[in-house]
Formats: C-alpha cells, structure tokens, sequence
C-alpha cells in the first residue's frame, strides 16, 4: 500500500506525497497491534 505514494513521490518530488507515505507508515504498526490483540482476545474467548 506504501508503494503508490512511494511512486507517486519519486516521480514528483511532491513533499506533501511523502509525508502521507511516513504518516501511513507509523499507523500501519499500532493497526497491525490492534488486530493481533484482536485475534488473541478472540481465541480467549472460544476457550
């Protein structure tokens, strides 16, 4: 999903387009945690 700002930057030179990039970047770890909190709270509860 980073690839296409990654693109359209590179090709650019558009600073706002890579500051969506970074901004993307440090959301997709704290997403990528809440869903594996997801997943374990769900198999507690199928226990």
């Amino acid at each position: 999903m980073l690839d296409l700002p990654w693109k359209v930057f590179s090709q650019t030179g558009n600073i706002e387009t890579y500051l969506l990039m970074k901004e993307m970047e440090k959301q997709a770890p704290q997403e990528e945690e809440s869903q594996e909190q997801e997943t374990v709270s769900g198999h507690e509860t199928n226990l």
